[in-house]
């Protein structure tokens, strides 16, 4: 999996995560599904800085996850400073892709990549990116990519 090594990242949510003491498996590291549930956070922290999930479900809508792609690159123990950064790496017309790293002590412990949609909640179909979104996107776009 290759991520976007460049500092184009489209916005960006970045956040400091406490490694508990179950989050530990037998070989004393972090388990493997402990990144699951931090890339959740990850986009829970997204979604409240940029397109929020209580004014997405009094609209009908909520984003649904398609997929997960993860890679370790290295171990995480507890007493371990853990940050991780996430980002929107393409943003359709339906569907959305975000890119993710952990760091371990500011070296890189995984990247991720992510896709999904937004849903109507009546129906559970796909529907169109929220305008919000979309217009925060592609102002990140051309900001980043001025003459």
């Amino acid at each position: 999996m290759l991520l976007n090594n460049n500092l184009h990242r489209p916005l960006e949510v970045v956040l400091e995560i406490p490694v508990k003491t179950y989050d530990i498996d037998f070989m004393g590291i972090v388990s493997n599904i402990v990144y699951i549930r931090w890339l959740e956070d990850l986009r829970l922290k997204f979604l409240d800085e940029h397109c929020q999930l209580n004014q997405q479900i009094e609209q009908g809508y909520a984003p649904v996850l398609a997929g997960t792609e993860i890679e370790y690159k290295r171990p995480i123990k507890i007493i371990d400073q853990v940050i991780g950064r996430l980002w929107v790496s393409n943003l359709g017309r339906l569907k959305w892709t975000v890119q993710a790293e952990i760091l371990s002590n500011n070296k890189l412990a995984a990247v991720a990549t992510q896709k999904g949609a937004f849903v109507s909640l009546q129906n559970s179909r796909p529907i169109p990116i929220p305008e919000e979104l979309q217009k925060k996107y592609f102002e990140h776009q051309k900001e980043n990519f001025k003459d």
